[in-house]
């Protein structure tokens, strides 16, 4: 299953976003207001909860300065990543879209699609408004 956002424009130059995402305990700055947990565990991994839903650790898998950061599930019960692209549009704004990317049953992915598509949806949003 992959669900894409819309580019959204960010009033940081590629590298600043970069750095901002590169840091995780900046995620809790873009969570939804539904957000019950945050805590970061390392320099790279965090546990969120939204209320309703169980507690998710993820952790940066990969990273190219300046224009993408790969988070994935630390926990291989739901394998799934999430992709920031950044682009750069001039030096002090750039665009970004989260793809999610999960490989899951057909059951679970009808379930979760909804939840997910808010969630990556509002952390892009709130990107836009950094």
């Amino acid at each position: 299953m992959t669900i894409d956002t819309p580019k959204t424009q960010v009033n940081l130059g590629a590298s600043e976003l970069f750095d901002f995402l590169a840091d995780v305990k900046n995620f809790e700055k873009l969570m939804p207001e539904s957000i019950s947990k945050f805590e970061v565990l390392e320099e790279e991994k965090f546990l969120f909860a939204l209320k309703g839903m169980p507690e998710i650790v993820l952790k940066i898998k990969e990273k190219s300065p300046s224009n993408q950061i790969v988070l994935g599930a630390a926990s291989d019960k739901l394998p799934f990543t999430l992709t920031a692209n950044i682009a750069e549009t001039s030096a002090s704004t750039s665009e970004v879209d989260l793809v999610f990317n999960g490989e899951f049953n057909a059951m679970m992915g009808m379930m979760i699609k909804g939840p997910i598509t808010s969630f990556i949806n509002t952390l892009t949003e709130n990107m836009g408004k950094l």
